[in-house]
């Protein structure tokens, strides 16, 4: 059996027969078939719910999509193993340093589509089309409300004022949030800068650095520490679960979205890219535009609690719910390009 035919058969994957909501006629037009077939993607992305969009776009297409799903250092190595024999059409990921990254190893190629270039921000994709965002999220501030709102935060910088000494927690400088958040700071502030921030906010733990958002989220409701940084949609999962423990745990926070009167609040994307050898390149394309479409962008906002990378003007999300806010407008590969630079400065002020 031929090496492609074999990688194939490693696809095979089961779809939940759930939709997000009923596309409209243009989006129906949107729709038609290129050509039957498949999709194959390689998703670092671990949500349940997009199952749900993947057995919409084959219902409305008939193209059957498949998967592989692992961290996302894993399926670049995979891709790269794989050379031309490698069925990958898509891959997708949920971090813009990750897009940079397959762009330096040459594993993913640019692609035309006025579909894409008109519904994604141009800081939201790559300037010569080689990934696109499919959702954002923001990184923002959190705090105790019983202990009253903080002075001096107002924006990310104020996280260094040596009033907030003991008070912040945070997660270990190695996850990739962390990672992007200073890369973003490296463009817009400089190097040296950034490292004088990066020391301070050091000298301001009330620990050390451990735990996933949802465990800086609760080491605030709790006390433990007086703020911290969170993405948006671990806090909208609180605001919509049904367990009321989580929800006296959201309303004991308050939430602010930093830099609002200079550069906005710090975004980053799930996005995707087309693999330089993908056997189904319309197929792919397809797919994701699909996933740039009405009704599946209020899918990422109500079924996962993304933002969504186009306008929907009002919705009743729970991620919709935490607030308007402006966002800094970086071109979102900058957080790649920065990356080494801010490892660097982590190590160098002992943010372990």
């Amino acid at each position: 059996m031929p090496l492609r035919s074999v990688l194939y058969s490693l696809l095979t994957f089961t779809l939940v027969a759930c939709a997000p909501s009923e596309p409209s006629d243009v989006e129906k037009n949107d729709m038609k078939v290129k050509d039957n077939g498949v999709v194959n993607i390689y998703s670092s992305r671990h949500y349940d719910t997009d199952l749900r969009l993947y057995s919409d776009f084959t219902k409305q297409t008939g193209i059957k999509v498949n998967r592989i799903e692992a961290k996302s250092n894993a399926l670049i190595e995979r891709i790269k193993t794989e050379g031309n024999f490698s069925p990958a059409d898509l891959l997708i990921t949920v971090d813009a340093g990750v897009l940079w990254r397959a762009e330096n190893e040459g594993i993913i190629q640019s692609i035309s589509s006025p579909v894409l270039d008109a519904r994604i921000p141009t800081h939201l994709r790559h300037p010569e089309g080689l990934w696109y965002g499919l959702s954002k999220r923001a990184r923002v501030i959190i705090y105790n409300k019983d202990k009253g709102r903080p002075e001096y935060l107002e924006t990310y910088e104020d996280l260094a004022h040596p009033s907030h000494k003991g008070t912040i927690c945070m997660r270990s400088s190695s996850n990739i949030y962390n990672i992007s958040l200073l890369s973003s700071f490296i463009s817009n502030m400089g190097a040296t800068e950034a490292k004088d921030w990066a020391e301070a906010v050091v000298n301001n733990f009330a620990r050390k650095p451990q735990s996933n958002d949802s465990g800086q989220i609760e080491a605030v409701a709790s006390g433990i520490c007086g703020v911290s940084l969170v993405n948006s949609y671990y806090l909208a999962r609180y605001a919509k679960s049904d367990d009321p423990i989580k929800q006296d745990i959201f309303d004991s926070l308050g939430i602010i979205f930093p830099n609002q009167d200079d550069r906005g609040t710090h975004v980053n994307i799930s996005g995707a890219a087309l693999a330089k050898y993908a056997p189904n390149k319309e197929n792919a394309i397809h797919f994701m535009e699909y996933l740039t479409s009405e009704s599946a962008q209020r899918y990422f906002a109500n079924g996962n609690n993304e933002y969504p990378i186009i306008d929907l003007g009002d919705t009743s999300s729970a991620v919709q719910s935490l607030g308007t806010f402006a966002e800094d407008k970086l071109n979102v590969g900058e957080l790649g390009k920065n990356q080494v630079k801010a490892i660097e400065i982590y190590d160098s002020v002992g943010w372990q």
